[in-house]
């Protein structure tokens, strides 16, 4: 589904992102990992065309089903994003503008990339709204009406109202509390089980949870990869096994805050 081949991005002086491979397939979780400033956001952008203007693919090869995205002119991309490719980002404050309803900010995105009559992507999105566990008069209320973590499950109702291939949750729990993380992304798990998630995170606990694969990256470098169970208990490269012994409690990642209520957030 997800096909990324010796992907490099450079700035004017220096390589962030070094020949990076990696494969997803649909029903595939892969966490990209690593410490801050390891290159793995910039991989989450550059698959979207995303990259900030000053950075650049210096070189490799990006597949998304049967698209090729480094190639494709803006406008198709524009409709690529949205329909195959989604994303949902830490910042789920920036991902609406205080101004304009919840309700409203959804329609527009199904008015961007369906034809379809005002009073269906009414319907859809409340649909949406209801799957992410939401109540109804979130579609009439305004961003600063609601919590972060309401704010972070109408995100996730944005990204999945066309039913991606490809999710991209990029730090999506970093600015939330533990508990509400847990939940959020328990959410993502069974609204994106037939997508390829790439999961961009510095959290073990939480991919300890989550993923099927796992990548490492160091200093822009994948320095390992392969299924969770595998890096968990033999990994292979000293630092995958340095940042293993620095997650305090791993082997008791708190599962059982998964059992708890949506409605406790």
């Amino acid at each position: 589904m997800l096909e990324i081949k010796n992907l490099t991005i450079t700035s004017k002086t220096t390589t962030l992102v070094e020949n990076l491979t990696i494969t997803i397939d649909l029903g595939q979780w892969f966490a990209l990992v690593g410490e801050s400033g390891s290159g793995k956001s910039l991989t989450a952008s550059a698959i979207g065309g995303l990259l900030p203007d000053h950075l650049e693919i210096k070189s490799g090869f990006i597949r998304v089903g049967n698209h090729e995205p480094l190639t494709m002119k803006k406008r198709e991309l524009s409709r690529l994003l949205g329909n195959d490719i989604a994303y949902i980002f830490q910042d789920y404050n920036g991902a609406f503008t205080p101004f304009l309803t919840i309700g409203a900010q959804l329609e527009e995105v199904l008015k961007a990339h369906t034809k379809w009559p005002r009073a269906e992507r009414r319907k859809a999105v409340q649909e949406g709204l209801r799957k992410v566990k939401l109540p109804e008069k979130v579609y009439q209320s305004y961003p600063l009406q609601l919590s972060g973590g309401q704010l972070q499950r109408a995100a996730i109702a944005s990204a999945m109202l066309l039913n991606p291939s490809l999710l991209i949750a990029d730090e999506p729990t970093t600015a939330l509390d533990g508990l509400t993380a847990h939940h959020i992304l328990h959410l993502i798990h069974e609204l994106a089980a037939e997508c390829a998630v790439l999961f961009i995170t510095h959290d073990l606990r939480l991919v300890k949870k989550y993923a099927t694969e796992i990548g490492v990256l160091k200093e822009g470098t994948l320095v390992e990869t392969g299924p969770k169970e595998v890096l968990f208990t033999t990994p292979k490269h000293s630092y995958t096994n340095m940042l293993l012994r620095s997650i305090p409690d791993l082997k008791n990642a708190p599962e059982r805050l998964i059992a708890c209520e949506y409605d406790a957030l």
